[in-house]
């Protein structure tokens, strides 16, 4: 079978591809059957033969998924990469949660008062202690 595929030249960084036709199982850089055009990723050149590309798909050469990006854009849209944004953005909030947390648990371990004052029934029962306090005070005193 054959398939319409692109095949690298050129050096890492500026590689430019031949868009060929060629055996599906055929290596890279190996023979291949026709020479159709090419493509320079760095300036965005796309050049390519229509009237041998309509021939070879007529006679049955498939589209490969990288040509068929280059030739119908809008069938494959870009990505957007908000999600990345969104969960870094909720990453940074559980950190800040979690430094008020830990600022908190370290100042009740610090000062033992403020952990018996957080909860509404110590308050409660702290408010009980100090008005039988101020009664006994009182009654020593007459």
């Amino acid at each position: 079978m054959l398939k319409i595929k692109l095949k690298p030249n050129g050096k890492v960084h500026q590689r430019s591809f031949r868009i060929i036709v060629a055996p599906d199982r055929s290596k890279v850089n190996g023979n291949f059957v026709d020479d159709l055009g090419f493509y320079t990723p760095n300036t965005k050149t796309l050049q390519i033969d229509q009237e041998k590309l309509a021939k070879w798909v007529k006679n049955g050469a498939q589209i490969t998924e990288g040509v068929d990006k280059l030739l119908n854009p809008d069938k494959y849209p870009r990505k957007k990469k908000n999600k990345v944004v969104e969960k870094t953005e909720k990453a940074v909030e559980t950190k800040a949660e979690e430094k008020i947390v830990e600022t908190k648990t370290e100042e009740t371990n610090q000062n033992p008062s403020v952990a018996e004052a957080t909860s509404p029934l110590d308050k409660e029962d702290t408010e009980k202690q100090e008005v039988a306090e101020v009664k006994t005070e009182t009654e020593e005193s007459k």
